[in-house]
């Protein structure tokens, strides 16, 4: 499966759609195009994400505890965030 991402402008925040597979290459091209953004909201939507490994998880954690937003997140990467903080801890 290809990895994608969508960018799309809403009246009430900026969403970046990701769909397929992904790792730390991955969560790299999202970092530099979420960099990008100027002010205002900014959600990222895992509706379609089918696979994460664990730098991406990391990765998603960070960008959530800086106040990203994360929309139709899997419960099962939703979990790993969890863990992910805990680790921290």
């Amino acid at each position: 499966m290809i990895y994608r991402i969508e960018r799309t402008v809403r009246p009430d925040a900026t969403v970046f759609l990701v769909s397929g597979p992904m790792d730390a290459t991955h969560a790299l091209q999202l970092e530099a195009l979420l960099q990008h953004e100027g002010e205002g909201r900014v959600l990222v939507d895992l509706q379609e994400i089918t696979l994460v490994d664990r730098d991406a998880i990391r990765f998603l954690a960070r960008m959530e505890a800086s106040g990203l937003g994360l929309l139709s997140c899997p419960e099962y990467v939703r979990r790993s965030i969890a863990a992910a903080n805990d680790e921290q801890l």
